[in-house]
């Protein structure tokens, strides 16, 4: 006899793109609180439900979830660079070799050995630090966005 031990279960939501009964696929907030209440590992959202409520990442990571995005978007390597920059864990794309190798375009150290890098390893893409924005540009980015989207 045998034991399976699940220790990674995430809540998948819409994040609000599209209306469900189910209240807790209606937003991050209720998909956050869901995953707090039952002890999951974190969130999978469609990125436009995030990128259309980003001060919701903030508030999901002080909760020590994980998040993670899918959707269309994600096969837009300066889409996948602002999640990024967002502090977002993980996206799922469709396009594994060609946004993988544009995102690492983009974040590759500088001359000097500063910035950003890719470590691959077991199926992960993680960059080592973020670039520095000053948090006036970071909020104009993240306000930026959702009026970008075509909802």
């Amino acid at each position: 006899m045998w034991c399976f031990v699940w220790n990674q279960v995430f809540f998948l939501t819409n994040g609000g793109c599209e209306i469900y009964e189910d209240v807790r696929r209606n937003s991050l907030e209720e998909a956050m609180k869901l995953c707090l209440e039952n002890g999951l590992e974190g969130i999978v959202s469609e990125i436009k439900g995030i990128f259309r409520n980003p001060g919701a990442v903030t508030k999901i990571k002080e909760s020590k979830l994980s998040l993670l995005s899918y959707g269309k978007l994600n096969n837009v390597p300066e889409a996948v660079y602002m999640q990024h920059l967002m502090g977002i864990d993980g996206v799922i794309v469709d396009l594994v070799q060609e946004i993988t190798e544009a995102v690492a375009d983009m974040i590759k150290p500088t001359k000097g050995g500063e910035g950003e890098g890719l470590v691959e390893g077991c199926g992960k893409v993680q960059g080592n630090s973020k670039p520095q924005f000053s948090q006036q540009e970071l909020s104009f980015l993240l306000k930026l966005i959702p009026q970008l989207i075509q909802i």
